[in-house]
């Protein structure tokens, strides 16, 4: 059961990564002039950065994932 609860828990927190990390994108790129403007290496790294920190997050608990449903 503990290997589908950390499967449950990984699928969560990837989920919640990958959005943290387009809501990131998306909040980033309007600040430049125009499109050819944006510095894509920055933002790929400030949207990786967020997803980390997202995970990192995740490790206090998610309520997708509950202890007692093991």
């Amino acid at each position: 059961m503990k290997k589908r609860r950390w499967l449950r828990w990984l699928k969560a927190a990837g989920i919640r990564a990958l959005r943290t990390a387009a809501q990131t994108t998306v909040a980033i790129v309007p600040a430049a002039v125009s499109i050819t403007d944006v510095n894509w290496t920055v933002v790929a790294g400030t949207a990786a950065l967020a997803a980390l920190l997202s995970l990192l997050t995740s490790l206090g608990g998610l309520p997708e994932v509950r202890n007692d449903e093991d």
